[in-house]
């Protein structure tokens, strides 16, 4: 295609209706059908990312494979659609405001008046421009709920884009709630209709309602919605709640949102939609013939969107063992010596992820003694694999009090400290010290790892040499690494110069892998991770 055609999707009434699983859905109906897509996000808020925001906040950060901290819906995104997105698919008001602040002060603006209308919005459609580079089709979803004030730019940004580029370039879908009453058993249209009126105002008129609501809308309240919002009652579209994120593909393209999208588009030519592995995907999810319990024991397990990946990688490894994934979030700071037994003797495997800070970290090392005790499956990831770096050390090469220098500067036994030098996967040698800026100090995105031959890994693997991303400050000790392996702990993972631990794995132990590095990032529901895939196999074997 000679030309990138834009869709643009809003949301109304309220947030967290699901546009990022709007955008990926309908991402990938038309990778279905053949285009080359991209997806964008745009976040209103004044932070330059959400790399310092608390996942309590703002849910998990997401970290792409050129290291960049991102909004959580750019996961979504790459489990729905098979792009790797950059830098370039997210970027905040903070970023746009920076950007322009910057130019102000070198005098790009000739000593001009710097205004919101032209810099911020000019800021804002070259950054979506350039996300969109090279795609058939890219969409770009706006953060926020129309009608907020920090949203206002976006807007007014894309209703440009809309009048600058041929009407057959643009499409605008909005998201919007229509709640239902309990007590009088109906149905309430009034929000959608304000919110489409709010749009309006602003000089947009979308092409396409999707509706978000708890069962089916009703044809006649589609007619009701399409006379007060001025759209076609077969553009009025129900996106009920689902047994699985994954069959919202599948019930956008029943209710013919690729198609109608397409056609304002001038894209009606394009090849059907090939979705038999989304078919198989969801028959799997909703008719497993296993089930498998998994503990996750981490700090903030209070909002299920702080390990959101990692849920979904669970459930995408439980969709290719046929089996319902069970996770119990397990909060690392209520175990003891005491209760460990208990709280984890349902439970098949243990796993820990990610996290900063000291919280709950005792804890973390009790189930991880345990789980290495009673042979259960134990997956460590990031953090994970320094607390089992720490247990190891403390009760089977008996350093008495090991631990990270995040959590005791002054521990005898440092097994764990900040890393002040690595190469990263150019080449190029980066460096920080503890008192670089919090985003300064993060080995972030894609780095390459060689995999030790006829470990484990490697045979989960396949391959030598893999790539996986990182988001951490904190590496295993060299110092200590003659003594783990002389210990029997396997360090089965290097970085291409061989300085820093990135897998490990204990050999009398039937599964017990963990990486510096987080895995989930990469699993997508139609092939699952290797690693993830194994975990949930051997977990299910495990009969307690």
């Amino acid at each position: 295609m000679a030309q990138t055609k834009y869709i643009f999707i809003t949301g109304g009434v309220v947030s967290s209706l699901g546009k990022g699983i709007a955008a990926a859905s309908i991402g990938a109906l038309l990778e279905a059908r053949g285009l080359k897509v991209s997806l964008n996000k745009l976040d209103p808020y004044i932070n330059v990312d959400p790399g310092t925001m608390s996942p309590f906040q703002h849910g998990e950060v997401f970290v792409t494979d050129d290291g960049t901290e991102t909004d959580l819906d750019l996961g979504h995104y790459e489990r729905f659609v098979r792009f790797q997105a950059t830098k370039k698919n997210n970027f905040t008001a903070g970023k746009v405001y920076e950007e322009v602040i910057q130019n102000e002060r070198r005098g790009d603006y000739l000593g001009g008046t710097v205004q919101v209308i032209p810099h911020i919005t000019d800021e804002i459609k070259r950054r979506i421009k350039l996300g969109a580079k090279d795609a058939d089709v890219a969409i770009i979803e706006i953060g926020g709920t129309v009608g907020d004030i920090e949203s206002q730019p976006f807007i007014e940004a894309i209703r440009q884009m809309m009048l600058e580029l041929p009407t057959s370039s643009t499409a605008l879908a909005h998201l919007t709630l229509v709640p239902y009453i309990q007590v009088s058993e109906e149905l309430k249209t009034k929000p959608t209709q304000h919110s489409v009126k709010e749009l309006r105002s602003m000089g947009l008129q979308p092409d396409c309602l999707i509706c978000r609501l708890e069962k089916e809308l009703p044809r006649d309240e589609k007619k009701k919605i399409a006379l007060f919002c001025s759209v076609d009652p077969n553009s009025v579209i129900s996106m009920h709640d689902a047994e699985t994120v994954y069959s919202i593909p599948l019930l956008l393209h029943t209710q013919g949102v690729d198609k109608i999208l397409l056609k304002k588009l001038n894209l009606s030519n394009v090849k059907s939609p090939r979705l038999n592995d989304w078919k198989r995907v969801v028959d799997a999810k909703l008719n497993p013939i296993k089930k498998v319990s998994i503990a996750i024991v981490g700090k903030y397990v209070d909002l299920k969107d702080s390990y959101k990946s990692l849920n979904e990688a669970l459930d995408h490894a439980g969709i290719k063992n046929l089996a319902k994934v069970e996770i119990n979030m397990i909060d690392a700071a209520k175990i003891t010596r005491g209760n460990v037994s208990k709280i984890l003797e349902s439970c098949q495997a243990v796993l820990i992820p990610g996290g900063f800070g000291s919280r709950g970290i005792e804890g973390m090392i009790t189930a991880c003694k345990y789980a290495r005790e009673k042979k259960l499956p134990y997956f460590g990831i990031c953090l994970g694999m320094q607390i089992a770096i720490i247990e190891y050390s403390r009760n089977v090469l008996n350093l008495k009090n090991a631990n990270s220098t995040e959590f005791n500067k002054k521990t005898k036994f440092p097994v764990i400290g900040l890393v002040t030098e690595w190469t990263d996967a150019s080449g190029k040698i980066e460096q920080r010290t503890e008192n670089s800026n919090l985003g300064g100090t993060m080995r972030l995105g894609g780095q390459k790892c060689l995999i030790k031959k006829h470990s484990l890994s490697h045979k989960l693997y396949k391959k030598l040499t893999i790539t996986e991303r990182h988001r951490h400050r904190y590496e295993v000790n060299p110092e200590f690494k003659a003594n783990l392996i002389s210990g029997g702990m396997d360090i089965v993972g290097t970085s291409l110069d061989g300085n820093l631990a990135e897998m490990i794995e204990i050999k009398k132990h039937p599964w017990f892998i963990g990486c510096q590095f987080h895995p989930e990032f990469t699993s997508n529901p139609r092939d699952g991770h290797p690693l993830f895939n194994d975990f949930i196999a051997k977990a299910i074997k495990i009969k307690r």
